[in-house]
């Protein structure tokens, strides 16, 4: 399926957050892209606009089409609760973002890969789609491959920086994982004003 694999430096400075990770090039230009340089626009968004940014901004953070995020989103409003703190549970439990969380791999878009690839089971056995939803007990580890392990252990030597969750129990040594509860919004942190988000999909 098709994947954005344009300027990821380009769309962090449109936003003027670091949608794709940390990056010290943003720091240096931490204005939006274009001729203009650092001066700033004086047109002041709609709400609509406004909306869209913030649904943008989560859209690409998670890799997903727009398709794939709308069909997330009904199914976040159809299930009890608060609409946009369940949207960001749907998200952050994916199987894809539970890799990069868990440190199998040092971006989104190469643990979407190697679960892809099928180097990861759940459960034990081999998952290969990355919008798999992870539940709470469930294990995820690294396929008993030489292959699988060699690539994960370069992966988690890029992402030793990286704390893994508390609602994630890792054991590195083992390359595995256990999902222990849902993530919170405290949890979660997001970039975005999800509120926005329901708001722009409610018009």
């Amino acid at each position: 399926m098709a994947r954005y694999k344009g300027p990821r430096i380009r769309i962090s400075r449109k936003f003027g957050q670091p949608i794709f990770g940390p990056s010290k090039y943003l720091e240096r230009r931490a204005y939006p892209p274009g001729v203009h340089g650092p001066k700033k626009s004086r047109r002041k968004l709609s709400d609509y606009a406004i909306g869209l940014a913030e649904k943008q901004k989560l859209r690409y953070q998670y890799g997903l089409l727009e398709r794939q995020f709308r069909r997330m989103f009904e199914i976040a409003r159809k299930t009890r609760g608060v609409t946009g703190e369940t949207l960001l549970q749907l998200l952050e439990t994916r199987l894809d973002n539970v890799v990069f969380r868990i440190g199998f791999g040092s971006t989104r878009a190469l643990a979407r890969q190697i679960v892809n690839h099928g180097h990861v089971r759940v459960n034990g056995r081999k998952v290969s789609t990355a919008s798999f939803n992870v539940k709470p007990g469930d294990v995820i580890e690294a396929r008993p491959t030489a292959v699988s392990q060699q690539l994960i252990s370069k992966s988690l030597e890029s992402a030793a920086i990286r704390p893994v969750p508390d609602w994630l129990s890792f054991q590195k040594d083992a390359y595995r994982a256990q999902m222990i509860r849902i993530p919170t919004r405290d949890d979660i942190q997001p970039i975005v004003n999800e509120q926005l988000i329901v708001e722009f999909y409610s018009r």
